[in-house]
């Protein structure tokens, strides 16, 4: 217990804000939505963020470390698209919003991502050798940027729908 305490009270503000927004998200989720894809747009960015700080403080941007993290994003976002293929999601060219059904993977899919990436960054915190690990090194990109692409696909598959939509409204 002491050393979840160590961990709690050393973590910055700004991330128990991110994580407080993601609950947020994930359970404003629950329910059908009409939404921009600006807004959809906002949790793909903040784990791209997160990512890329990560890839250049920890790895130094290393072209085998952006090649991991990329490898991680590709795999991730075909999830991503998979996961909301089937679901049902129109859009509104006149008002540029999204209409979609309740996405129940988004909490639970974010809550692991943000205790993944933690955990990750809390390990390399307490002990920075790990970045020279190989194991360690791999599996924090890959699954850093699987998660991330899982967002980045997710929010792809959103934006094909609009434009698609898009395209059938235009008067031919």
């Amino acid at each position: 217990m002491h050393t979840i305490q160590q961990f709690a009270s050393h973590t910055p503000y700004w991330v128990w804000a991110i994580l407080a927004f993601l609950l947020w998200r994930g359970v404003d989720a629950l329910k059908p939505s009409r939404t921009s894809l600006a807004r959809l747009a906002v949790v793909p960015a903040i784990f791209t963020v997160w990512g890329l700080w990560s890839l250049h403080h920890r790895y130094g941007a290393s072209i085998e470390a952006w090649g991991v993290w990329l490898l991680g994003i590709a795999i991730g976002a075909g999830i991503g698209w998979l996961l909301v293929r089937r679901q049902s999601i129109s859009y509104d060219a006149v008002d540029g919003h999204l209409h979609r059904t309740a996405d129940y993977s988004l909490l639970p899919l974010l809550v692991l991502t943000f205790i993944v990436k933690y955990a990750f960054e809390a390990a390399l915190a307490t002990a920075p050798a790990l970045a020279d690990d190989t194991v360690f090194r791999m599996a924090h990109l890959l699954v850093s940027g699987g998660f991330t692409g899982v967002f980045i696909g997710k929010f792809l598959h959103y934006l094909r729908v609009a434009t698609l939509s898009r395209q059938q409204a235009l008067p031919t």
